[in-house]
């Protein structure tokens, strides 16, 4: 993939380079291995961890016989949407002119689209209006075509739980069907609603149990992660020691967006040299700037629910919950009204639920602007 210069070497938006890449080396040789061998793989992770930005990365990174494509069904509510969004990708991909375009082409025309072009980018997209065995035949259609090509295809479909949310009954039975009979189609599945994308791939009552190699994406290594943020300074001409590094990673929690997002402003207010006191400056500016928000989510919440919101920010991480002395210390009201107050902030997705590799169970803030507005203020 061609690495294009870009202003500000910390990108909040998008995947431009393997410059622009933090580490993730293990992760992709891993993906690059299932691909080359012919396994799908699965990838799980909480939001903004940089899930896309790994498959993005491994899809650049493919051997020269390869192709791949990427599609994000996030926004898709039925087959007919996917199948739109699958057309558009190849439409934006692969030449018309070429012999294989010119198939997809008829393909999707037989089934009489709504072209459109993007705003923005100025990307052609494509609408269908079909009924449900009609979707599932244009899909199946597609690749079907794309499984006949001489050369392998690499299919990563981004936040795939959604498919769960599809009306048409028994969705992923159909597709698990059809992804079967494919031998020259390798997928990447991966999601951020944790729960959900484990029930898909784990539990023996769904379609894709056990169908794939899987992956849980992890936080970068603070370590490494320093060491890049410091690289990128010096290949601007400007400088961070690795100890102020470390503070950032630190107030992010090394959680990869708000890295990012804090090293850009830093970055882009730096003339030679990033201290504490500046990214102090730039972090305070981003609570500010998100306040208006933060004080919009705690007039939802009940006087329970933001107490113990409160509670799981202050404390960053907490294990028990219900423990009489985590419900003491941050007086909140009992276990169950504690129960309560959990489940619906896990349903708001306010805060996530994690397992340690020993199996014990944890909760975090989702949002870590949000977690240290809360320690700055206090309320």
């Amino acid at each position: 993939m061609e690495i294009k210069p870009i202003i500000n070497p910390f990108s909040t938006a998008g995947y431009h380079g393997e410059l622009y890449f933090c580490d993730r080396e293990k992760e992709t040789e891993w993906l690059l291995s299932n691909i080359v061998n012919g396994n799908s793989s699965t990838i799980i992770s909480i939001r903004r961890l940089g899930k896309t930005g790994l498959i993005h990365h491994a899809l650049g990174k493919l051997p020269k016989n390869y192709k791949g494509i990427y599609i994000d069904i996030l926004p898709t509510e039925r087959l007919n949407d996917l199948f739109g969004l699958l057309s558009s990708s190849l439409i934006q991909s692969i030449n018309e002119n070429t012999s294989f375009g010119q198939k997809i082409w008829n393909v999707i025309k037989s089934f009489r689209p709504t072209v459109s072009f993007d705003s923005l980018s100025g990307q052609p997209q494509v609408s269908f209006d079909l009924k449900p065995s009609e979707a599932e035949n244009s899909i199946s259609s597609i690749l079907q075509l794309i499984n006949s090509q001489p050369y392998p295809t690499v299919i990563a479909i981004d936040e795939f739980q959604q498919i769960a949310s599809y009306p048409e009954k028994n969705s992923e039975a159909w597709l698990r069907g059809i992804v079967q009979q494919l031998n020259n189609v390798v997928f990447i599945f991966s999601g951020s609603q944790q729960h959900l994308m484990s029930e898909i791939f784990s539990s023996p009552k769904r379609p894709f149990y056990r169908s794939t190699q899987l992956l849980k994406l992890q936080k970068i290594d603070r370590d490494t992660y320093a060491d890049f943020i410091v690289k990128q300074f010096e290949i601007n001409k400007k400088s961070i020691a690795k100890e102020t590094a470390a503070e950032v990673l630190n107030w992010c929690d090394t959680h990869t967006y708000y890295v990012q997002l804090l090293c850009n402003k830093l970055f882009a207010a730096t003339h030679k040299v990033a201290k504490t006191e500046h990214w102090k400056q730039q972090a305070n500016a981003l609570l500010m700037e998100q306040e208006p928000f933060f004080i919009n989510y705690r007039n939802l919440l009940t006087t329970a629910q933001w107490r113990l919101f409160k509670a799981i920010a202050s404390e960053g991480i907490v294990y028990h919950p219900t423990a009489s002395e985590f419900i003491r210390s941050h007086n909140l009201s009992a276990s169950a009204s504690v129960i309560r107050a959990l489940n619906s902030l896990l349903g708001y997705e306010l805060i996530y639920r994690e397992t340690t590799p020993n199996g014990e169970t944890y909760y975090k803030v989702y949002d870590i602007l949000f977690q240290n507005w809360v320690k700055v203020k206090n309320h």
